[in-house]
């Protein structure tokens, strides 16, 4: 994976969106959509661009089976992990699955080698069918992220079924959605950028090697 040079875009911050939907279209993805949008016009007000970038983890199920039975990821599931690795901020949406994240979710976060979410900024979100399961955000999504090392937002962000009628999106959803993406966006801005250098940067050309 080619990376930016951080020294020539330092207003530039990669936000990597994690959605671990099972169906399509799936409510999962469309809150995760409107986090990462919502997250790229705090970041604008910031004076910050936002390289936005959605990571669907139901193609990648296979590949996250075999990197648990052989210890490491290859092809696709290599690149979503190095994304997140490379991430300025995280967004995490999972569906609730029996009182807490989903196994997909969790198996991905497994995948990730130790050390990848190292303060490194993260907004969890889930999406369910009932209000009933909000608490899956502070009883296992955070302590989740907060084991990985990582810098939880404090507002997490819960959708139940009805919370998208009635102009739940529009209402306060919307609310809550803005509320946590201002603060991921506080939280990216206040720290470093990643210096992302570029792996090839340094190569001689050919024409340099047949010189020396």
């Amino acid at each position: 994976m080619r990376l930016i040079d951080s020294a020539k875009l330092d207003d530039v911050r990669r936000i990597t969106v994690l959605s671990a939907g099972l169906s399509e279209p799936s409510s999962t993805r469309l809150l995760a959509d409107l986090l990462g949008e919502a997250t790229r016009s705090a970041l604008v007000q910031c004076g910050r661009t936002a390289d936005l970038e959605t990571i669907e983890l139901r193609p990648l199920a296979h590949a996250m089976t075999d990197a648990v039975l052989t210890g490491f990821a290859t092809g696709d599931l290599a690149v979503a992990a190095e994304t997140v690795a490379n991430a300025d901020a995280v967004i995490a949406v999972t569906p609730v699955f029996n009182a807490s994240y989903s196994g997909l979710f969790k198996t991905f976060i497994d995948v990730l080698e130790a050390g990848t979410l190292d303060g490194t900024p993260v907004l969890i979100a889930a999406t369910a069918g009932s209000a009933r399961h909000s608490l899956v955000l502070d009883h296992a999504l955070r302590p989740l992220f907060g084991y990985m090392h990582a810098v939880v937002v404090p507002t997490g962000v819960f959708a139940a079924s009805e919370d998208w009628g009635d102009n739940g999106a529009a209402g306060a959803l919307r609310r809550r959605v803005d509320r946590a993406a201002s603060e991921l966006a506080n939280l990216v801005v206040a720290r470093p950028a990643l210096h992302r250098e570029d792996p090839f940067g340094d190569v001689p050309d050919f024409a340099s090697l047949l010189g020396s």
